[in-house]
């Protein structure tokens, strides 16, 4: 099985900016969930309001089960990135915006004992890592606003020292230490790539955030920049208008 529900419950949090959280989860069952770095992307369910833990149906056809369940009390699932792992416990960054749904609601109050259901990878080698650079790559090209920061951390210092890396970034100055040497962005990743003199060489990127946003930043590498089209690994984060919930349900329709 490549990927498996886990029983967590949050040991730690610290507040890392006014807008961001890093939670650290531990569980009696952390030993088989096995990260492949990189952007490793798994699920988390919270519970509803007035709920001590997550409504999840388990198994092979848990997704079926759960789309049935009654949307009002059935554990909201949410996709996000393993920023980093230890044994028998992982950390994950949470972005606080205002206004936001249940998940953000919830890593804005959370407090350690909180328990959450996590469907996660028990193999490095798994569907949820999407960096994948072929080993022809002579640079790679990074971007992402603030969703994608624990990714874009995890990416670099997977990359190391292996190959150039060139990094874009629309987010707070004060967010991610280890991205120090990036361009910041003011809120536009497009505008300053498609200024900027890039490498010759054999390319890959992988770039995410508002789906609108990273779309056009795709269409420029590829029409004007001439990237082949598998060379640009591309997601969308989150889409403006939309929550996580209607983008499950578009994509069952």
């Amino acid at each position: 099985m490549t990927f498996d529900f886990f029983d967590v419950h949050v040991v730690r949090h610290e507040a890392l900016t006014p807008t961001a959280v890093r939670v650290t989860f531990a569980g009696p069952a952390l030993s088989t969930f096995v990260s492949g770095g990189r952007d490793q992307r798994f699920k988390l369910f919270f519970p509803r309001p007035g709920q001590p833990e997550p409504l999840v149906p388990r198994g092979e056809d848990w997704f079926a089960q759960w789309r049935a369940m009654d949307p009002s009390t059935r554990g909201v699932m949410r996709t996000y990135t393993v920023s980093d792992q230890r044994p028998g416990e992982f950390d994950v960054e949470f972005a606080l915006h205002p206004g936001g749904g249940p998940a953000i609601q919830w890593a804005g109050r959370v407090r350690a004992g909180d328990r959450l259901v996590a469907l996660g990878p028990t193999v490095a080698d798994n569907g949820g890592v999407d960096f994948r650079p072929p080993q022809d790559t002579e640079w790679v090209l990074l971007a992402g606003d603030e969703t994608a920061l624990p990714a874009l951390a995890a990416i670099r210092a997977w990359v190391g020292d292996a190959l150039p890396v060139y990094c874009y970034l629309a987010a707070e100055p004060d967010r991610c230490p280890a991205l120090a040497d990036a361009v910041r962005c003011d809120g536009d990743l497009l505008t300053p790539i498609r200024g900027a003199a890039l490498p010759p060489g054999t390319p890959y990127a992988w770039i995410a955030g508002e789906s609108g946003e990273i779309r056009a930043l795709r269409r420029h590498l590829v029409q004007d920049r001439g990237f082949p089209k598998p060379r640009v690994m591309f997601t969308g984060y989150w889409r403006r208008g939309a929550t996580e919930d209607d983008l499950i349900a578009e994509s069952v329709a």
